[in-house]
Formats: structure tokens, sequence, C-alpha cells
């Protein structure tokens, strides 16, 4: 508890210092968020297991032809998971996140998917299994997600960490849909953070195994220790990242830097993987501003 007291301390503070570094810098803010949205919508979709590379991604959202056949399925996720991930950045900050908005969300993620499903809960006999979990039954769906976003609601004064890791875990734990939960999942923290004013985050595919280490921890002990550290984590390097942008430092790869300062890489990695270091993950590089 007292580790997660420490990261939210040093979250506040890093906050305090994006707040000051971004007056006047909107336009920087925005080819930030745009530039991540690639990122976002890659390591959204691997770990669903969608065989697309980052730079297959990037592709399909700039409309380049690809080198290899890809499902018109995989082509649809990526668009409609980039018009998700783009959509909420406005949209969070104009509307609290209701059942509704969730709905939408999902409608907007699995049109020309799955049409007979898009934007409704599951319903009549359709449950759902995760590996040795199986969800709650359809008809205790809307009842539950309305639990589950007033006990967020109430712990308003929490650590924002905590409320996240509690909410996407029974979010995931619901399972209210017949499909995309794990990706609507992760647009609700980053709808979340954006309207608590923090900014958004990116779990890694890298981070997979940890990241259903956390549902089990979930799962059988109802703990959240390690979707809090995860949460945390993916937030500082978040605010790392923009850090370096905006207060205008020369962003150079962890390698380089160790090789100018005569520092053991391996050992900045270890420090970059804890966050001890302001170093940042973009497109599977790890980077420091100086």
């Amino acid at each position: 508890m007292t580790n997660i007291l420490n990261v939210f301390s040093k979250i506040s503070s890093l906050r305090q210092r994006y707040y000051q570094a971004s007056t006047g810098k909107e336009t920087l803010i925005q080819l930030i968020s745009e530039a991540e949205v690639a990122e976002q919508v890659y390591n959204s979709n691997a770990i669903e297991n969608s065989t697309l590379t980052l730079e297959e991604t990037e592709k399909i959202l700039l409309q380049i032809d690809l080198d290899r056949f890809i499902t018109e399925r995989e082509i649809f996720e990526t668009k409609n998971l980039a018009r998700v991930v783009s959509y909420i950045d406005k949209k969070a900050k104009e509307q609290e996140l209701t059942l509704d908005v969730i709905l939408t969300l999902h409608q907007m993620l699995i049109s020309n998917i799955q049409d007979d499903v898009a934007g409704r809960f599951r319903k009549g006999n359709e449950f759902v299994r995760v590996g040795s979990h199986i969800a709650p039954a359809p008809k205790e769906v809307v009842e539950r997600l309305e639990k589950m976003l007033a006990q967020y609601n109430a712990s308003s004064h929490e650590n924002i960490i905590k409320s996240i890791a509690r909410l996407h875990l029974t979010f995931e734990y619901i399972h209210p849909f017949v499909d995309g939960n794990g990706r609507i999942g992760r647009v609700i923290n980053n709808y979340l953070l954006i309207r608590e004013g923090f900014v958004p985050i990116n779990i890694k595919f890298v981070d997979r195994k940890k990241y259903y280490d956390a549902f089990k921890e979930f799962d059988s002990r109802e703990t959240t220790t390690v979707m809090d550290e995860m949460v945390g984590k993916a937030l500082t390097n978040s605010y790392h990242k923009r850090l370096a942008y905006l207060e205008g430092k020369k962003i150079i790869t962890l390698r380089d830097f160790a090789k100018t300062n005569k520092l053991s890489h391996s050992n900045l990695l270890n420090k970059a993987g804890r966050q001890t270091i302001e170093a940042f993950l973009e497109k599977n590089v790890w980077k420091i501003g100086v």
C-alpha cells in the first residue's frame, strides 16, 4: 500500500509539471495524441491475439497497401478502434461515463465486424468464458455494471490508480459483451483518466503476461495489487513521454544515452522498466529526454 501511495505522489508531481509545461502548447499536445493512436490500437489488438505488427497497423491507418493478406476483420478492428481512441479524447471531457456511453463505444468498435452484437450487452443464453473464468449470467450484466460505476463514482476521493485498476478488473470480470470486452475495457480506462484530468495510458503487449496475472489475482483473491502496479507504471510512462516533448528536451534512445554517459545499458533498462528514471517506451523502443 505504501508503494502505491509513493507512486501516486510521484504521478501527482509529474501531473503538476505537465500542466505547467503544457500551457500554450495545445498543438503539440494534439500531435502527441494523434501520433499515439496507432500504438494504442496495435497494443490493444495484440493483447487480443491480432497478428498485425505496429508497422502494419500504421499502414492500415494511413491507407497504405500491406505486403501480405490481412483479413477484412483485422482491417475493421484496426480502423474502428482508432476511431474510438480518437473519439474519447474529446468526448470524455464533455460527458461522464454511463452505460449508454459504453454502448456507443462498443457500437463504434464492433460495427462491420459483428453487427448483430454491436452496441448491446450479452442477453439470453450468451454466456462467455475467458480461460477458466466463466463470466456472470447475461441477466446480471446491467446491474453489475451499474454497481461498478456507482463504486467508481463513490471512490472519487481515492487514489486514481486504485480506482482505475479496480474498475478495469471488475469490467473484465463481468465481460458484458459477446466480443470486444478487453478493448472497450482499456478504452474506458482512458476515458476516465482523461475525464479526471490525467493523461491516457497504453497497456503494452509486452506486458501481456503480467496483465493476465492481474485478472487471475482478482479472480482468486479479489485483490488488485498487480493491476495497481501496471496502471501506476503506465501512467508514469505516459507523463515521462509527454514531458520530454513539452519541456523541449532532446529525445534519444536509452542505448545512446548509456553510450554517451558511459553507463550500463542493461542497468538503465532495469530502471526504465521500474520507471525510476524518466525513460519511456515509444514504438517498442526505450527513449529518454535529455
